[in-house]
């Protein structure tokens, strides 16, 4: 029997990961996070993205182009 979990899958990203995800620049992810463009939360210092708006922010992407 197998004790190991399953990897639990991030609900908030750094703007990097959010970069990575997305496959453009990290510096593109914040000119979005400051144009609201695309949607943080604020921690302290921090900023993270959470995934249900990368997927809006994707989702965002398609009726822009039709």
């Amino acid at each position: 029997m197998s004790t190991a979990t399953a990897p639990v899958a991030p609900l908030l990203y750094t703007p990097e990961e959010a970069a990575e995800a997305l496959r453009i620049g990290r510096s593109t992810v914040y000119e979005l996070m400051a144009d609201g463009t695309l949607k943080f939360v604020k921690r302290g210092r921090s900023r993270r993205i959470r995934v249900t708006d990368l997927e809006t922010y994707v989702a965002g992407l398609a009726t822009e182009s039709n």
